[in-house]
């Protein structure tokens, strides 16, 4: 059986240069962040096998409550490769407008959304910035 740590190796080794090096960097800094806690990787795949998003790796743990009364277990930090760069999902980031308004200026040329940052190469960013946006997310 493929452990996660293998399954997140695996999924890094499969991007194309230069960003396999870029996610490695970037693993290697946000297991610093979140030390010794849960990781996860999602193939993007459903129940049914159909693909519906990019694969994800997770960092950390949260319980996620929903409108209806139920809950599960996610990650409080993400990352994954996209057609055009990186993204890292801060899943516990609530107020939708808090990351633009926080880090937006300041981490340089990235898409700042309600819980994303999208960026083409960190060489366009800030990579302190992004730590800072990191550690909010795992508060």
């Amino acid at each position: 059986m493929v452990t996660i740590q293998q399954q997140i190796e695996n999924y890094i080794n499969t991007q194309p240069e230069p960003k396999r090096t870029e996610m490695l960097a970037l693993h290697e800094r946000i297991e610093k962040l979140v030390p010794n806690d849960k990781r996860w990787f999602l193939d993007g795949k459903n129940e049914d096998g159909k693909v519906v998003s990019n694969p994800n790796i997770g960092y950390g743990l949260q319980t996620i409550h929903y409108a209806d009364k139920s809950s599960r277990e996610f990650y409080q930090i993400g990352m994954s490769s996209n057609a055009s760069g990186i993204s890292i999902y801060l899943m516990t980031i609530k107020d939708k407008t808090y990351l633009q308004e926080r880090y937006g200026a300041s981490i340089g040329k990235a898409k700042v959304t309600g819980y994303c940052i999208r960026f083409k190469t960190i060489k366009d960013i800030h990579l302190e910035v992004l730590e800072a946006a990191i550690q909010d997310g795992i508060k």
